[in-house]
């Protein structure tokens, strides 16, 4: 069985996400097409990343996993594909696979460049679906590219350690449908620098002193019931290991997040001071 996901910022109203997969069916008709996300804000290659990095190792080795965010090509932004941890991620590179690849060194990389070969108006999504389909047929990366050193490093949104080291500046890097902010400061990142020093979570317009093991375990009182910490701040490294501040049972539409209460938004700076 052929395994493509898609991950892309087109949303749900137009035709695109249902005409890129009628072009897949079209090309590859017993390919098994799973949705991981068509709600990625608009060219946010930092979401794009968080969401596929979550989400990729639910499906079994040798998946293709298409990402149609900022895909058009110029320039600065090529075409390609990477192997990695026996997964395969078609994408532009533009910095979407390096917080991906801080982790595992990726298995291959090739630039593509095949499309000369392909009538003029195919669009770059169209050659994305070639690429795809080939691979999940057991096509080689040669066949479809060159093979490149490594893919665009964007460190901007990159947790950064203190020259000191009692400090561990990240971003929020993510906001999920419960209101829920996530930031780039992993857990593995986050033991290696605290030592097992105490430590406080430096954010506006209070600080958090105790990342959680999950989200009920705010209920530190066996003589209230757990209703009573709905609306309470808290911390957690969540199931993708990055650091994550959230309300309990929070609801965005009716009593508020993370997102709206406490004024978190993409980009803002989350800082986790080590105190000695």
């Amino acid at each position: 069985m052929s395994i493509i996901t898609l991950t892309t910022d087109y949303g749900l109203k137009d035709h695109f996400v249902g005409s890129l997969k009628g072009k897949i069916i079209s090309e590859l008709p017993d390919a098994k097409i799973i949705d991981i996300s068509h709600d990625i804000d608009p060219f946010n290659t930092a979401e794009a990343s968080y969401v596929v990095g979550a989400s990729y190792l639910s499906f079994p080795k040798g998946t293709v996993h298409l990402i149609g965010v900022d895909i058009e090509r110029n320039k600065e932004n090529q075409h390609i594909v990477m192997q990695w941890n026996d997964h395969f991620f078609i994408c532009a590179d533009n910095g979407i696979l390096s917080m991906l690849t801080q982790k595992i060194v990726p298995q291959k990389i090739v630039e593509i460049n095949i499309h000369d070969r392909f009538p003029s108006e195919f669009s770059d999504l169209d050659i994305f679906i070639q690429v795809a389909c080939h691979i999940a047929k057991g096509g080689l990366l040669n066949v479809i590219g060159k093979e490149i050193p490594a893919v665009k490093e964007v460190t901007e949104l990159q947790a950064v350690v203190a020259a000191d080291g009692n400090s561990l500046k990240g971003y929020v890097i993510y906001i999920d449908h419960f209101g829920n902010v996530v930031t780039n400061i992993s857990k593995k990142q986050f033991l290696e620098i605290s030592r097992g020093r105490p430590y406080e979570i430096v954010m506006k317009p209070k600080s958090i002193k105790t990342i959680l093991p999950n989200y009920s375990a705010i209920a530190t009182s066996e003589k209230y019931p757990i209703k009573t910490y709905e609306g309470e701040k808290l911390a957690i490294f969540n199931e993708a290991g990055f650091l994550e501040i959230a309300i309990f049972r929070s609801n965005p539409s009716k009593v508020g997040s993370a997102n709206s209460l406490l004024g978190l938004n993409y980009r803002d700076v989350i800082t986790v001071k080590f105190l000695s």
